[in-house]
């Protein structure tokens, strides 16, 4: 099945609000991108990429670092639970690198 399949079938079960918002990642071929969204009113809250790592590290590894670093902001802001949008990406990889960042901070989903 391929990516737009995988969105198309999931993308009316996927909704994030204030206390539990949306994590929608997108990877390009060098770098990871991660907001935190609020679907109720259609704004991003907060938004990271592997280009604010400076260093030169593996792609897997920037995105476990990603995870963390937006999981303790999420952290700061008092929210413990997400809704964790792979955006029709296997969990794989990067995708899965990122999840576990996040888990490893604290947060559910």
């Amino acid at each position: 099945m391929n990516k737009k399949r995988r969105k198309d079938k999931i993308i009316n079960k996927i909704f994030g609000f204030l206390e539990k918002p949306r994590i929608s990642i997108f990877l390009s071929n060098k770098h990871i991108y991660a907001q935190v969204i609020d679907d109720y009113k259609g704004h991003t809250l907060i938004y990271t990429s592997s280009k604010e790592i400076r260093y030169k590290l593996k792609k897997e590894k920037k995105s476990f670092i990603i995870g963390q670093i937006l999981g303790n902001i999420v952290n700061s802001y008092g929210i413990t639970k997400i809704v964790f949008d792979r955006n029709g990406y296997i969990y794989h990889g990067r995708v899965k690198a990122l999840a576990e960042g996040l888990r490893n901070v604290g947060l559910q989903f």
